[in-house]
C-alpha cells in the first residue's frame, strides 16, 4: 500500500460480514442443507458453494497484483466451507493492506476499481448472510454503518440490466419506512425481508 493511500471503510466492514457468514454456516444442520433459501435459485448447500467459491475467486483476484480472479465456479468448497470463508476473509484484508482497493479487479474481461469491487462484495455478502441466516433460523446483524454504506451503493448497481423479473436480482420488495436498515437493503435487492422458509 502507498504511503498516501488507506482502505475504503467497506474493506474493514467487510471482514466481519465473511467472519460471521462463517459462523453461519458452522450451525446449519445436516437437514437443512437441502432447504429453500430467499435466493430462489439456491438451496442452503448450493448458496454455501457460491459463496465460498466466490469468496475465493475475490480474494485471489484481490490479492493478484493485475487484479484477475480465479473461475469461481472450479474452486472446491470443503465441508461447510466455513473455514475457506474465514481464510478468504483474512486474504481479502491482506491483500488491502497491500493496495488492493487503488487497483481494478477482473471478473472474466470485466473490471472494476478496487473500492467500488470491494463495496460490491460487501453488498453481496450482506445480502448472502441474510439469506442464510433466514433459511437456517439463525440471527444476522451486519453492523449497521456498514448496511447503510452498502444501501447508498447498491442502487448504482442495481440497473434494469440487472434487476427485474427472470434477472441476477428480482424486483425490489417495498418495506415500511421505519424498518431495519437490513430490511431495507434486502428489499432493494430482491427480497421479501418476511420470507421464511
Amino acid at each position: 500500500m502507498t504511503a498516501t493511500s488507506t482502505p475504503p471503510p467497506t474493506a474493514a466492514q467487510l471482514h466481519p460480514v465473511l467472519e460471521d457468514l462463517a459462523a453461519l454456516l458452522d450451525n446449519v444442520s445436516e437437514e437443512q442443507w437441502n432447504a429453500p433459501t430467499p435466493c430462489s435459485d439456491f438451496t442452503v448447500a448450493q448458496l454455501r458453494d457460491h459463496v465460498v467459491q466466490w469468496s475465493s475467486a475475490f480474494a485471489g483476484g484481490l490479492a493478484d497484483p493485475d487484479g484477475r480472479t480465479p473461475d469461481a465456479d472450479s474452486i472446491a468448497v470443503a465441508g461447510d466451507g466455513a473455514d475457506q470463508l474465514r481464510s478468504n476473509a483474512d486474504k481479502i484484508s491482506d491483500a488491502v493492506d497491500d493496495g488492493a482497493a487503488d487497483r481494478p479487479l477482473f471478473i472474466g474481461d470485466e473490471s472494476l476499481p478496487g473500492d467500488m469491487s470491494l463495496a460490491m462484495i460487501l453488498w453481496e455478502y450482506q445480502v448472502h448472510g441474510w439469506d442464510l441466516a433466514v433459511a437456517t433460523g439463525q440471527p444476522w446483524s451486519p453492523d449497521e454503518a456498514g448496511v447503510r454504506a452498502s444501501l447508498a451503493f447498491a442502487p448504482g448497481m442495481l440497473t434494469p440490466d440487472f434487476q427485474g423479473e427472470g434477472k441476477s436480482f428480482g424486483p425490489r420488495v417495498a418495506v415500511p419506512a421505519d424498518a431495519a436498515a437490513i430490511d431495507h437493503l434486502v428489499g432493494l435487492s430482491g427480497r421479501d425481508p418476511q420470507w421464511r422458509p
